[in-house]
């Protein structure tokens, strides 16, 4: 069977179709009208350049759950985690892929319209609300380090004790970040103009890993029992109560937090409600361009989330603790100057994951309405009001974050990119029986098992009193 161009009178191969209107920047959902133009993907053109984008999205992927895959690779083994963390890499691209290929079908660049295209408008009101539940909790995770980690490396650079003063609580000191740097990020009208603040944010995590990489060379191997005391002045200063007589690296292991870590992993990939958006503003957008932009930022964060979790976990082998940087003595310098990189690199990543919530509430509340400063900032308030409230009231959120992310990450990864192309690809171009449909419900039912079971054990965590582990 041939599809016809409506821009041409001749009939084209089925390839043909793609590529012709995608080199043109859209594809549209139908056959325009005599005498109309058809529907662009947005008002204006992208400007932002690949490089810019890379880190945009590279920034989006990054998350706090960094801190807590070298504890994964200690339940996992080595190379089990290594195979692991390649398998949601390479499943994660390949949900952007999915995305990508609905975006183009029907001409439309932003998650919630094509929840309304696949499923109606209940579809865009649930993935408005996955989108806002996902990211209220990234936001909330990156706030509580900032509440958590900036009173003591202030504390320790002044030479005070952070309960003592009034100024340096952690309530206190994340209103101030909140109003002066966040704030003003956040009130950027578009997200590529954060790609410079994005490239600043993954150079701190880039000094963070050549950071954990030095001191594996410099510690050798160390263990904690409830609290190290590792000093950085020199080799010789190296406390002997810190030594790991084993000193074995396990490559596969098995136990009872491995299930509850395998999640660890999965939300340390998920960037899609910022694909869309980041996709909206690349320069010459094309679906070939944008996937290279997402291949480019994973496998990047793939190498990065490889070293750090393999030399912190060779450094601390089996003690390694949920937050690295807690291994770590309070005194060294060189890990007080990475505290203030994480803590610079989370700060600056907050206004990335608040466009897409602001987005999602446009969409939502606003579809037909044009562009209006004032509603931009009082969305941009609102949230950041939200979440701060959030992170100050709620001293046991870590445990909401759990349900949150694993519930919201698998359907932002599995679930709603494989209905969106089941529903959206047309039979014409794709029958219901052919491979890559057949490949797409396989993705969603995927999803679906990941979410039951990370629920399953989260819930028997609870019922059994373990301690666990939640992350970005």
């Amino acid at each position: 069977m041939e599809l016809q161009d409506p821009k041409m009178n001749g009939a084209l191969p089925r390839g043909a179709v793609d590529y012709r209107q995608e080199r043109e920047g859209f594809l549209p959902s139908h056959s325009p009208a005599p005498g109309r133009k058809p529907t662009q993907f947005m008002d204006f053109e992208g400007k932002t350049s690949f490089g810019m984008s890379v880190f945009n999205l590279s920034n989006a992927i990054m998350g706090s759950g960094i801190l807590g895959l070298a504890y994964a690779m200690a339940h996992t083994g080595v190379l089990f985690f290594l195979a692991l963390l390649l398998c949601i890499a390479l499943l994660s691209s390949y949900s952007i892929h999915l995305l990508l290929t609905c975006a183009g079908v029907v001409g439309i660049r932003a998650y919630e319209q094509l929840g309304q295209r696949a499923l109606g408008p209940a579809g865009k009101v649930v993935v408005a609300a996955v989108i806002c539940l996902h990211n209220v909790g990234a936001m909330s995770s990156y706030l509580f380090i900032i509440k958590s980690e900036l009173p003591l490396v202030i504390g320790t650079f002044l030479d005070m004790d952070p309960e003592g003063d009034w100024f340096l609580k952690g309530n206190l000191l994340i209103i101030i970040v909140s109003v002066l740097i966040i704030l003003p990020l956040a009130l950027m009208r578009h997200l590529g103009y954060l790609g410079y603040t994005s490239g600043l944010s993954l150079t701190c995590m880039l000094f963070f890993l050549i950071s954990v990489i030095y001191k594996k060379f410099q510690l050798g191997c160390v263990i904690g029992h409830n609290e190290t005391a590792v000093e950085s002045k020199g080799p010789s200063s190296l406390p002997t109560q810190g030594l790991n007589t084993s000193c074995e690296a396990q490559m596969f292991t098995a136990d009872s937090q491995m299930f509850y870590t395998v999640p660890i992993m999965a939300f340390a990939f998920v960037c899609h409600p910022e694909v869309l958006p980041i996709y909206t503003e690349l320069c010459r957008p094309s679906k070939r361009r944008m996937q290279a932009v997402a291949n480019v930022s994973i496998g990047a964060m793939f190498c990065m989330y490889a070293l750090t979790a393999t030399f912190g976990y060779l450094t601390f082998y089996s003690s390694v603790e949920a937050e690295m940087l807690h291994m770590y003595s309070q005194q060294d310098l060189l890990i007080l100057c990475v505290r203030l990189a994480v803590l610079l690199a989370v700060t600056l990543t907050v206004p990335v994951v608040l466009f897409p919530i602001r987005r999602a509430l446009q969409q939502l509340l606003f579809p037909s309405k044009a562009f209006s400063w004032p509603r931009h900032v009082a969305i941009a308030l609102i949230l950041l009001v939200l979440v701060n409230v959030l992170v100050i009231c709620v001293p046991t959120i870590r445990d909401i974050f759990g349900v949150i992310g694993s519930t919201s990450a698998p359907s932002l990864i599995f679930i709603l990119p494989s209905i969106f192309y089941l529903r959206i690809v047309p039979s014409e171009v794709e029958p219901l029986y052919s491979w890559p449909k057949i490949q797409a419900l396989c993705f969603g039912v995927l999803g679906v098992l990941f979410m039951a079971i990370s629920l399953g054990f989260m819930f028997a965590n609870w019922a059994t009193g373990q301690s666990h582990v939640s992350g970005h």
